[in-house]
């Protein structure tokens, strides 16, 4: 499907500097409450879409286009994006006096951190081939934030899961981010994949193959196993609880699992040789792009229907009878 690929790669370029653009009109103008966002439990975490944005555009470049000199800025931007990020957040919920409970304060958008650094493990095993002599230490620092994602991940889902069991779940607490759950691993499977096809010419990584596989295997596995369960979640949620459907920029957090899904399975069958796999993103491909043709719908109409709201109120304060 390369025209679609590169029409939304175009597309991903202004909404990234549109997000760019406005993210620092947020920094300048609203400083504090910048601040008190980033190190909020519920939504400082979700500052870690930057660091997944920018590399996963930057994989965009080198596959779709083949920018390798922007690909490597962004993914440096990418690196230190997550670094500052990781230890002003996670020191922040450390050391902060009040904090909120359990229930209250963990949510899926937390996966976000391992989607984040997952991202740019994956961007630079892409990348390692153009290093040339320094293409080992390049691979050997992806390895370490693969490493590093996974084991976030078992921190953070086992909070999640503890949430799930034995806290009590209301409709709204079930947001459309718990579908990071299954998309932080479906990252970890692609990044591991990457790290398998770069192994045969590496001397860090040949040792190790066995161990990548079986972890992206892994990895894979746990990704497999969250859809049917959040499905199920999904059904009671908008079907037994009757919760009603309307647009919420939060169900682009279970887009981008999706889409993730697709592409992790179509490459792990082909880095663990197993062909048979090849048949599901052939079918989900198109789960995933109905996904985020409905979600993109939702989010227009939304607009329009924001600006007929506006546009009303200015009528009726002018002494529009009509409005």
């Amino acid at each position: 499907m390369s025209r679609l690929s590169l029409a939304l790669f175009w597309f991903n370029i202004p909404a990234f500097a549109i997000l760019v653009v406005f993210n620092a009109i947020r920094l300048i103008k609203y400083r504090k409450q910048f601040f008190a966002d980033l190190t909020d439990h519920k939504r400082g975490v979700g500052f870690f879409t930057a660091v997944a944005a920018t590399c996963v555009l930057g994989s965009q470049c080198v596959l779709l286009v083949d920018l390798h000199s922007v690909a490597i800025a962004l993914w440096c931007l990418g690196t230190v994006l997550w670094i500052v990020l990781t230890y002003t957040i996670f020191t922040s919920f450390a050391v902060k006096e009040t904090k909120p409970s359990l229930a209250e304060g963990i949510h899926g958008g937390w996966l976000v951190s391992v989607v984040a650094v997952q991202s740019v493990s994956l961007l630079g095993g892409i990348l390692a081939e153009g290093f040339e002599s320094y293409r080992e230490e390049v691979l050997f620092f992806s390895l370490a934030m693969w490493l590093k994602g996974g084991m976030l991940y078992i921190w953070i889902i086992s909070l999640i899961f503890y949430r799930y069991t034995f806290f009590s779940m209301s409709p709204a607490d079930l947001a459309p981010p718990y579908w990071i759950n299954m998309g932080a691993m479906a990252i970890s499977t692609l990044a591991g994949t990457t790290l398998i096809s770069a192994a045969s010419d590496s001397t860090i990584l040949l040792p190790l193959l066995s161990f990548l596989k079986g972890f992206t295997l892994f990895f894979w596995a746990t990704a497999t196993w969250w859809i049917p369960m959040l499905v199920i979640l999904g059904v009671w949620r908008h079907v037994y609880k009757r919760f009603r459907i309307i647009y919420d920029p939060q169900y682009w957090g279970a887009v981008f699992p999706l889409g993730m899904y697709t592409a992790c399975t179509f490459r792990l069958a082909h880095a663990i040789d197993a062909p048979f796999l090849v048949i599901i993103p052939q079918y989900f491909i198109y789960i995933a792009i109905s996904a985020w043709t409905l979600t993109f719908a939702g989010m227009m109409y939304s607009f329009v229907t924001v600006r007929a709201i506006g546009t009303g109120a200015r009528q009726g304060a002018n002494g529009d009878p009509s409005s």
